[in-house]
C-alpha cells in the first residue's frame, strides 16, 4: 500500500514537472502525506523516526526534481505529517 502511494505521487510530479505548477505539486504532496498518515494509524505507528526521516526527505527530494521551488531548511511535509 505503501508503494502505491508513492508512484501515485511520483507519476503526479512527473505529470506536473513541465508546468512546475507549486499549487498541484503542493496538493500532490499534501494527498501522500495524508495518506501515510492514514496507513500510519491503521498499522500500529509503523512509521519510526528512521522511517520518518527517509520518507519526508524522498517526497521533498522528489518535489525539488519536479520542480518544486523551496527554501533549503523547508520541511515540505511538516504542515500536514502526523508521523
Amino acid at each position: 500500500m505503501s508503494d502505491q502511494a508513492l508512484d501515485t505521487y511520483l507519476h503526479q510530479l512527473i505529470a506536473l514537472q513541465e508546468t512546475k505548477d507549486s499549487e498541484r505539486m503542493m496538493k500532490a504532496i499534501e494527498e501522500v502525506v495524508l495518506k501515510f498518515n492514514e496507513m500510519n494509524e491503521a498499522n500500529g505507528y509503523f512509521i519510526e523516526t528512521m522511517e520518518r526521516e527517509e520518507l519526508a526527505d524522498f517526497i521533498d527530494k522528489s518535489a525539488r526534481l519536479a520542480g518544486l521551488d523551496i527554501h533549503d531548511d523547508e520541511d515540505i511535509t511538516e504542515e500536514w505529517r502526523e508521523w
